[in-house]
């Protein structure tokens, strides 16, 4: 199944040779095509730096924690923009770079490690809650779970109670 794109390849292709060949600034393409001045300019970046496969959609990638810490050392070894690192290390999405500073910061090291897809468990190592047994309840046991009932039952009640209560007679 492919993934959707807010724009496809042939649009923008079509605004980078407006700004490139044309000589359009970017502000002038955005208004033209209504989009976002940053995005146009992102695109031109991206094709400048990696030609027209620049300007491909990309499937999900995962990047292993020594690619993202060697990232985040750059931005701040060399004092580079999100934008900057991201067209140095071809990743398009600004905010992934910004999910890694914030993970770095929050968890170090373990939180750019790759997340594990799906459930963290299997089915069949969870335990089985306790099955009702076919025997029929002894006398003291049935007792005992009336009482628990009636236990619940007044306490919901005066909960209630108190409720009606307080709405009758709110405080000042």
């Amino acid at each position: 199944m492919k993934r959707k794109t807010k724009y496809d390849y042939t649009f923008k292709l079509e605004c980078v040779e407006l700004v490139l060949k044309k000589h359009y600034s970017a502000e002038h393409v955005s208004k033209l095509k209504q989009t976002a001045r940053w995005n146009i300019r992102k695109w031109v970046s991206f094709y400048k730096a990696y030609g027209e496969i620049g300007l491909l959609p990309r499937i999900n990638q995962s990047h292993s924690s020594e690619f993202k810490l060697k990232v985040l050392r750059s931005i701040e070894k060399e004092s580079l923009s999100l934008m900057q690192a991201g067209i140095r290390f071809n990743i398009p999405n600004m905010s992934i770079i910004l999910k890694w500073k914030k993970d770095f910061a929050n968890f170090g090291l373990a939180g750019l490690k790759p997340k594990q897809k799906g459930r963290p468990v299997s089915m069949s190592d969870h335990k089985d809650k306790k099955r009702k047994s076919d025997k029929p309840l002894t006398r003291e046991q049935e007792l005992l779970k009336e009482n628990e009932r009636l236990r619940c039952e007044n306490e919901l009640l005066k909960k209630l109670q108190a409720l009606i209560q307080a709405r009758k007679n709110p405080k000042p």
